[in-house]
């Protein structure tokens, strides 16, 4: 009778997928932290043209507390990658925080010039304006909560 081969044994199944991406996340939030979150526009139809003035994400209070908090998800990440995965479920917390912050930085102004809005017309318009790095920032910190959730709730 002929030997048959045999099926390989199955590899062990690691847990370090998760880490990676909670790392991941964490430095596209750092990153974020360095774009422009808000602004102001000014803008006229009689000159067919306008200004803008952006606020960085470091320009802020707020915008450094999320940058620590991006810099505490990559360190979660990077030690579940290196040593165990299970310390990865911990960047829950600074994940956690960067969602506050970035609340509170679009709710809580620092006075008028926030909140000015004025319009009219054609011949002047002026507002503030929400810039494209708050809402990366915002995905990626929700990126970091949901990954190192699932990467508790897979673990157990």
């Amino acid at each position: 009778m002929a030997d048959y081969p045999q099926p390989a044994p199955p590899r062990p199944v690691t847990r370090r997928g998760y880490a990676l991406a909670v790392a991941v996340a964490g430095a596209l939030l750092v990153f974020c932290a360095v774009l422009p979150w808000a602004g102001l526009e000014v803008r006229s139809g009689l000159i067919g043209g306008g200004l803008a003035s952006d606020v960085r994400g470091i320009d802020d209070p707020y915008g450094v507390w999320a940058l620590v908090a991006g810099l505490a998800a990559l360190g979660c990440g990077v030690a579940g990658l290196l040593s165990r995965p299970g310390i990865t479920a911990l960047a829950a917390l600074p994940g956690g925080v960067a969602v506050v912050v970035l609340v509170l930085f679009m709710t809580d102004g620092s006075g008028l010039r926030d909140r000015l809005s004025v319009d009219l017309g054609e011949v002047l318009s002026i507002g503030p304006a929400v810039r494209f790095g708050w809402f990366a920032a915002l995905a990626c910190s929700l990126a970091v909560v949901v990954l190192s959730v699932l990467a508790l709730v897979r673990r157990a």
